[in-house]
């Protein structure tokens, strides 16, 4: 994933900073409990198709 873009994604509801899962290869939200799946180093950044995380997830990043 590139740094620069990283830099500036941000979550498409509420704007706020994502956190970088190289691991899981996922984008998350901690302020909407949401997951961004990145597929081939392109993040796809629509809310149907977020992962919905467990208060216990969020609470582990």
């Amino acid at each position: 994933m590139d740094a620069k873009l990283l830099e500036i994604l941000v979550c498409p509801l509420c704007k706020s900073p994502l956190v970088y899962q190289k691991s899981a290869q996922e984008l998350i939200c901690k302020a909407d409990r949401l997951a961004f799946k990145i597929a081939d180093d392109i993040p796809v950044m629509l809310a149907d198709e977020a992962r919905k995380l467990s208060a216990e997830e969020v609470a582990k990043l």
